[in-house]
């Protein structure tokens, strides 16, 4: 709007010096009028397009579409001044199996400024060994390079929360395996720095609905909004790092 104003006013001031061009000098209304003239900065608004691929806790559970980290982490960046489009590969349920099967049957089109990987919780929960689950995965990470323009710094890599801890799992009759979390995660942050992507571990966080239980979702099982801003802010930065770079 200031822009347009401008621009009316400088097509005013332009064509009035037209019409006395032929006379001698500017007119002193005219010459004060210029001088005081400011010119808006325009300016330019980053873009970026962020592809999320991942399971139940990128697509977001149990909470609003606007609870989702992802469309967080777009209302973060826009009070920043950066426009992120955000294009969400996710289902509740899936494992790096499945990922993988819809990126091959409908692979996203055009290229990605930052691509997110947070897959591997539903691969533990069928009780996958972490070994074959690093074949499946460094395939999933070489593709989420590729969507990222080959360069795998503009890949964020996110760790697997633990929902060993939650309510859901206490009810639950299957046996545990303590160390199965870590494991898992040992894998992911094994292979994103093998690959050179980034790493953002939010398991911490996940185990703190220990001590409170309004981090999770109605299901007593997946995050809340809440959670989900606290995931956010953990990798910021590193989402920051790459729209700098």
């Amino acid at each position: 709007m200031v822009e347009h104003q401008y621009l009316k006013k400088l097509s005013f001031l332009l064509i009035t010096l037209l019409l006395i061009g032929c006379a001698p000098g500017i007119s002193p209304e005219v010459d004060e009028e210029l001088e005081n003239m400011t010119v808006p900065a325009i300016v330019s608004v980053p873009r970026i397009r962020f592809l999320a691929l991942g399971d139940s806790y990128t697509i977001g559970h149990n909470v609003s579409e606007n609870d989702r980290w992802p469309e967080q982490l777009a209302v973060e960046l826009r009070e920043m001044d950066i426009e992120a489009e955000i294009e969400i590969v996710a289902r509740t349920g899936w494992t790096t199996t499945n990922l993988l099967a819809n990126l091959s049957a409908n692979s996203p089109q055009g290229h990605f400024d930052i691509v997110s990987l947070l897959i591997g919780v539903n691969d533990q929960y069928q009780y996958g060994e972490p070994e074959e689950y690093r074949v499946k995965f460094r395939e999933a990470l070489e593709i989420a390079i590729r969507y990222a323009g080959g360069d795998p710094e503009n890949v964020i890599v996110i760790s697997i929360p633990d929902w060993e801890v939650t309510p859901y799992a206490e009810k639950s009759t299957r046996p545990f395996n303590e160390y199965s979390i870590n494991k898992f995660n040992e894998v992911i942050s094994q292979e994103a720095r093998n690959y050179g992507a980034r790493y953002v571990n939010i398991t911490p966080i996940s185990r703190l609905v220990v001590t409170d239980e309004s981090l999770l979702a109605a299901d007593g099982l997946h995050p809340s909004g809440e959670m989900y801003a606290m995931w956010v802010k953990e990798m910021l930065p590193q989402v920051l790092a790459v729209i700098e770079k």
